[in-house]
């Protein structure tokens, strides 16, 4: 099956005067504290329009406060569900709604196999991730930086892992977001293999944003995320949280932040084309506060991954997170829960 179709009830954790508390912090996030906007007056110009607050800082840097309810009403002709195609049409997969869709891991700078050992991922790694993803029956997407090519230099390894995803898999795909002119290189690629009138008028690619915690919004980030807004092509936002580090120790609290950044994000893309496919994007997880480091396994962050989940029900739009954690770095039991 390209995707699954739930047929069990979601779980809802908490009640809807909860999450009315919830949206009404993040109100309080977006209208009294605001989010900063750098390097693109673009975007800065789009938000100003809709009823943003703008103002200067410190060179080519905004600070844009949002009334209560702004935000939510420019999310509000994003679609609920929309339909990413494939090169193969029977691989296409329905984001949103009560559908499931199983992707790879994104963004691991390491790999490690028996032969080799731990070492940086190379453009071989990256296509043996591909074949090995497109011969599961159990993943339904290619997913994207599966790992880092750093054996490509950063200005083209973008168009080798495009590529890859077109060669060596029949499956939907994410495009490059490093710089704007690499996601109009991804979308350019796909108007190759779709059409150029096919792409114009169905969403073929998407792309994965992460938005600079606490509160920020990079200029990279923001012209990408219009890039393929204007192309009429999806883009995830996704805030990596880390309590006690760039959001609350509490999870309610992380995930009024993370509403606050994800719902900003989605908002661009509606200012750029209404109608255009979102996603929101959630990746809340506790931290050591003697290390620093991400403490994948504890229950907070799987409970704020069921809140979200309510909180994308309720904005009827579709929502990216992660899977179930662990701090497994070996092929053992643990690693069967791995996100």
């Amino acid at each position: 099956m390209p995707y699954i179709q739930r047929n069990i009830r979601p779980y809802e954790l908490l009640t809807e005067a909860n999450l009315d508390k919830i949206e009404a912090a993040t109100d309080q996030i977006l209208s009294e504290i605001g989010i900063e906007f750098r390097d693109d007056p673009v975007t800065v110009e789009l938000f100003r329009e809709a009823g943003g607050h703008v103002t200067k800082l410190a060179g080519e840097t905004w600070n844009i406060k949002f009334e209560p309810g702004l935000i939510q009403k420019l999310v509000s002709t994003a679609p609920e569900t929309f339909t990413q195609h494939a090169r193969n049409p029977a691989n296409s997969v329905v984001i949103g709604g009560d559908t499931t869709v199983f992707a790879p891991s994104y963004g691991s700078p390491f790999v490690m196999d028996m032969d080799k050992g731990r070492r940086y991922g190379t453009i071989s790694d990256f296509e043996n991730f591909i074949k090995l993803a497109q011969s599961s029956p159990w993943l339904h997407h290619s997913g994207g930086t599966i790992c880092e090519p750093t054996d490509l230099p950063v200005n083209k390894r973008h168009l080798d892992m495009v590529y890859a995803h077109i060669r060596y898999s029949d499956r939907p795909f994410l495009g490059s977001i490093t710089a704007p002119e690499r996601a109009a290189d991804s979308i350019q690629m796909c108007r190759i293999l779709f059409g150029e009138e096919f792409v114009n008028n169905h969403c073929v690619i998407m792309g994965n944003f992460n938005s600079t915690s606490p509160l920020v919004w990079d200029g990279v980030s923001t012209m990408g995320i219009r890039t393929y807004a204007e192309a009429g092509q999806a883009s995830i936002h996704l805030p990596f949280l880390m309590g006690g580090a760039v959001c609350p120790v509490t999870i309610p609290g992380a995930i009024a932040q993370n509403l606050a950044e994800t719902l900003v994000g989605c908002a661009l893309t509606q200012l750029v084309r209404p109608g255009t496919p979102t996603v929101m994007g959630s990746f809340i997880t506790s931290m050591s506060m003697r290390s620093g480091s991400p403490t994948f396994g504890t229950p907070e962050p799987a409970l704020g991954s069921l809140v979200m989940g309510q909180m994308s029900r309720r904005f009827k739009l579709p929502l990216r997170c992660a899977g179930n954690f662990s701090t497994s770095k070996v092929a053992d039991a643990q690693a069967t829960g791995q996100g």
